[in-house]
């Protein structure tokens, strides 16, 4: 839902005031490739939250752009308390450049969090966890492993496990973790490792700490990475 309440960028504490760059200085690109640009943008400047690389682009250029490059994981997130971490699970999957995020059960969702970063990713909703297993496991190109994040018995360790390449990660709403119907649909289990003593680290951290664990697995860092 666009017209809820964003927080469209990030705080700037030790950088220049405003995010972005002012107006167009210059002749206006022409040719070959200026299709991308924005003429709204050219002209009073850009100050979204996008790399440097994208300045200036419109959002389809950029989307398009990035789907050339997505990686073979999904991120999914069960909706059922309009959890904010919900939008920071999205922001980290467009960081770490998912195929697809996938909203389980209320189609409207928490997007504060997202900061804008939901504009650039491909969001999918499915009303139940099993139908998220249907369409991943009859997703093009091979079926997709719909892996969740629960401290189980027979749960895997996240770092020594075989993570597979096609691969969906489910995470719960905070607190209550993983539904009944969530953990059925499940073609297996993770549980990341911890020392302390809270039973369960927060939901968004989580969902970091695996897409990351992805990226350190298969990840081609010399691609495009930014390094800021």
């Amino acid at each position: 839902m666009d017209d809820e309440e964003r927080a469209p960028y990030d705080p700037m504490p030790h950088g220049p005031p405003e995010v972005g760059v002012g107006p167009w200085s210059g002749p206006l690109p022409t040719g070959p490739g200026s299709e991308v640009y924005d003429a709204v943008l050219l002209a009073e400047g850009d100050r979204r939250n996008v790399v440097d690389r994208y300045r200036y682009w419109t959002m389809a250029a950029i989307v398009a752009d990035l789907d050339t490059r997505r990686h073979d994981f999904h991120v999914a997130i069960e909706n059922w308390q309009h959890d904010f971490n919900i939008g920071t699970i999205v922001r980290s999957a467009n960081a770490f450049m998912a195929a697809e995020v996938h909203i389980v059960g209320n189609r409207r969702w928490n997007r504060r969090g997202a900061m804008v970063t939901d504009r650039y990713q491909h969001v999918r909703h499915h009303e139940t966890a099993a139908d998220l297993a249907a369409y991943l496991h009859e997703a093009p190109g091979g079926g997709v492993r719909l892996l969740g994040i629960d401290n189980l018995p027979g749960s895997e360790h996240l770092e020594t496990m075989d993570l597979p390449r096609r691969v969906c990660f489910l995470f719960g709403q905070e607190g209550p973790g993983l539904s009944e119907g969530a953990r059925e649909a499940c073609d297996g289990t993770f549980s990341i490792a911890q020392f302390g003593s809270t039973r369960s680290i927060n939901a968004s951290a989580a969902a970091a700490i695996a897409m990351h664990t992805w990226i350190r697995a298969y990840a081609d860092l010399d691609d495009g990475a930014w390094r800021g």
